[in-house]
């Protein structure tokens, strides 16, 4: 039997606005997230952790971080989030005073122990504006934790994806300082994985000679205008969340990326008959 995967779930851009307030006027964040809970707490294999990877509220106020607290009581996994354009930090510090942040102040850089994997929450917000950089204080922490072990693999979470999607003004807004992190990812074998949010749809690529995906939202997502042929524009889409499975093995293991909806579909159906005959 293969061994029993790691299973790191990542939701991301929830946009939890004040209740019963609309995210521009027609998503009702708030019924998104509590859709999700649900798949979550429902899914089988239980999972491990679950990652929020960033836009965890909308404008953001005090009051959003309470609600979103609120909704995300029935969760019965244990999670961890860092911030995207749309948080702040001081609230969000003050909303999960008991996350094991690096520092007292500023990024809200973590390292959290599941099993034999690391998994590395980088902060790349940055106060005030909608673009993404890792302060000088997160790269020097994510070389030295990289160097702290030569055999236990690490995911690495972010909430501005290092790559350019093709999405106009979407890649106007990425992470700026992408070849800063390249760097220090091609220096340490045990960096297996890059998970980013930021866009509200799902994307894979290679960076850094590791895959680095960026995860959809539960939500909304953003138009894919790849020839910048409208304005910045959201539609509303099948919602869906991530899933990274780490399979132990040789070396590092293997990181496998799963996309899951959110909703209720029909199935499982058996392919095979009692007497074993494809359907």
């Amino acid at each position: 039997m293969s061994p029993k995967p790691v299973l790191i779930a990542q939701i991301s851009d929830l946009h939890i606005k004040p209740p019963g307030a609309l995210a521009y006027g027609k998503v009702d964040t708030a019924k998104a997230l509590e859709r999700c809970v649900a798949a979550l707490n429902a899914f089988e294999p239980a999972l491990d952790f679950v990652v929020i990877s960033g836009d965890l509220v909308d404008t953001p106020t005090a009051e959003e971080y309470d609600y979103l607290k609120r909704l995300l009581e029935p969760l019965k996994l244990p999670f961890a989030g860092i911030p995207g354009n749309h948080d702040s930090r001081e609230l969000m510090r003050t909303a999960f005073p008991a996350a094991p942040y690096v520092r007292a102040t500023g990024s809200l850089d973590q390292k959290i122990e599941v099993h034999g994997l690391d998994l590395l929450l980088l902060d790349s917000s940055v106060p005030g504006k909608p673009h993404g950089t890792l302060e000088a204080s997160t790269l020097q922490w994510l070389d030295a934790t990289l160097a702290m072990s030569a055999d236990r693999p690490a995911l690495l979470f972010l909430h501005h994806p290092p790559f350019k999607g093709g999405i106009w003004h979407m890649d106007q807004q990425d992470l700026f300082n992408a070849d800063q992190l390249a760097g220090i990812v091609r220096a340490h074998p045990r960096a297996r994985s890059i998970a980013c949010g930021h866009v509200h749809r799902a994307m894979l690529t290679i960076f850094a000679g590791i895959s680095a995906t960026i995860c959809p939202a539960p939500n909304h997502a953003v138009d894919l205008d790849l020839a910048q042929l409208r304005v910045p524009s959201f539609k509303v889409e099948p919602p869906a969340f991530h899933i990274h499975g780490w399979f132990p093995g040789e070396g590092f293991g293997r990181v496998v990326t799963h996309q899951v909806p959110i909703g209720e579909f029909g199935g499982p159906h058996p392919f095979f008959g009692p007497d074993g005959k494809l359907l």
